[in-house]
């Protein structure tokens, strides 16, 4: 099991119960916001991911990539009709929350260039875990 080492973040399918909500989840994740911004993204379809662990993951990217960020579509994304994608710190101390695809532009851009940090999206947070944007 390889992440790419391209610098756009990685979507990785870790649950392949159902072809056709992966590919509303890519399409999703990969639409344009009304402002025209789009998450910088490389789709994972590899089916050496199934059931892949979170700390698996992160390790898998500490010790081979740059990636500030792994987004994964697991069993919980396919399940859910909001398609919320775990989004995965892999630098310690690590950490791990939701977001809509709507919104995963927003952590993409800002994570990847450092304009904010994963925490200040993990702390934005509905209750449930999900980040659906920034509260007024």
């Amino acid at each position: 099991m390889n992440l790419p080492t391209e610098p756009a973040t990685p979507l990785i399918r870790t649950d392949f119960s159902n072809d056709e909500t992966w590919q509303r989840i890519v399409r999703a994740a990969t639409q344009a916001s009304p402002d025209g911004f789009t998450a910088n993204l490389t789709v994972v379809d590899d089916r050496a991911f199934e059931d892949a662990e979170i700390e698996q993951l992160a390790a898998l990217a500490e010790s081979t990539t740059e990636h500030a960020l792994l987004i994964v579509a697991d069993a919980k994304t396919m399940s859910n009709p909001e398609l919320p994608l775990l989004c995965i710190d892999p630098l310690p101390p690590g950490g791990a929350f939701r977001v809509v695809p709507e919104h995963l532009w927003g952590v993409e851009n800002n994570v990847s260039i450092v304009n904010m940090d994963f925490s200040e999206f993990a702390s934005a947070v509905d209750p449930d875990g999900v980040f659906r944007g920034f509260r007024d």
